[in-house]
């Protein structure tokens, strides 16, 4: 039995810290993914997403925290996890005038992959490539360009998948496939860390964690991380809505204004005193006002801007 099935645990780390040049990009980070399961990591540009993920898969050794990654200790045992790990980074480097499976075949001449034809085939065809196979890299859309790095990924079989913003700036049917793509292989038994800051992505996750500024700011199904914010949301229709938006921003009980489109959603954790609010300064003016459930996006944004200002309180 392998260490990742004794644990139970794909991920499973307590407190990481890590310092650049006197500056605390992670911060007593702590989470657990389960064996095939896909969890989504959330946050905006430079919160420490990408930091983190190297320390959990042996790239970066953390200044301070403890935990495992397929039951390999992240301190003492990386040349173990990157044997079983499968890495995928914000930009991978193909080989334009290669064809998809040369370009694979490099991949496990390069690292030594055992087997390297057949892991080179069993990949293509784990991932529907096998008719493109003979199809130069150069000629690629977007979408395919990243459904071959993900095949480089498995060339090695690997129990867990780290994904590092796998889908930015492919079209949202290339990233529809894509993520079909990662739900079978979580039915199959891999596990999938993703960072991502798509919305219709994060909600496929099977559990979310949301980090800011190198600080875990919540985790768990998006069910959970929801409810966990307790925002009441109005969705408001009409004209002007800039000039109403700078009047709710005013009002005591308004935690957050945000468009989308032509529709204002308005956000606070005071139920009650929202809904007055709401009806003495939008329904009196005429404007539709309608209470809506709480998304994702609404929370994230929340998240976002309560740790922007506590960002800019502590400076």
């Amino acid at each position: 039995m392998t260490p990742a099935a004794q644990s139970g645990f794909a991920i499973d780390v307590q407190g990481l810290n890590k310092r650049f040049d006197g500056k605390h990009v992670v911060k007593d980070v702590s989470l657990r993914v389960r064996r095939g399961e896909i969890f989504g990591f959330l946050g905006p540009n430079g919160s420490g997403k990408t930091t983190t993920i190297r320390m959990m898969c042996g790239l970066l050794k953390p200044d301070s925290g403890t935990g495992t990654c397929l039951g390999y200790d992240i301190l003492r045992d990386s040349a173990e996890i990157k044997r079983s790990v499968g890495y995928m980074t914000q930009s991978f480097s193909f080989w334009n005038d290669l064809t998809i499976a040369e370009n694979l075949d490099f991949v496990a001449r390069m690292y030594q992959i055992p087997g390297r034809r057949q892991a080179v085939e069993r990949s293509l065809a784990t991932l529907g490539m096998t008719s493109r196979a003979r199809q130069l890299a150069g000629e690629l859309s977007g979408g395919w360009k990243q459904r071959m790095a993900l095949a480089a990924c498995m060339l090695h079989s690997p129990q867990l998948l780290l994904l590092d913003e796998p889908t930015a700036g492919v079209d949202p049917r290339a990233r529809r496939d894509f993520w079909d793509e990662l739900q079978t292989l979580a039915a199959g038994g891999i596990s999938v860390l993703v960072s991502t800051h798509y919305m219709d992505e994060a909600v496929r996750c099977h559990k979310l964690a949301y980090i800011s500024a190198g600080t875990l700011l919540a985790q768990g199904t998006a069910e959970e991380i929801i409810e966990g914010q307790h925002l009441s949301t109005w969705a408001i229709r009409g004209d002007r809505l800039a000039e109403l938006q700078e009047e709710l921003r005013k009002k005591a009980a308004v935690a957050q204004t945000v468009t989308f489109g032509e529709v204002l959603h308005v956000s606070g954790t005071n139920a009650e005193l929202l809904e007055r609010e709401i009806e003495q300064t939008v329904v009196s003016s005429g404007r539709r006002a309608e209470k809506i459930d709480t998304d994702l996006e609404d929370v994230f944004i929340y998240l976002m801007g309560h740790a922007e200002s506590n960002a800019g309180g502590n400076a």
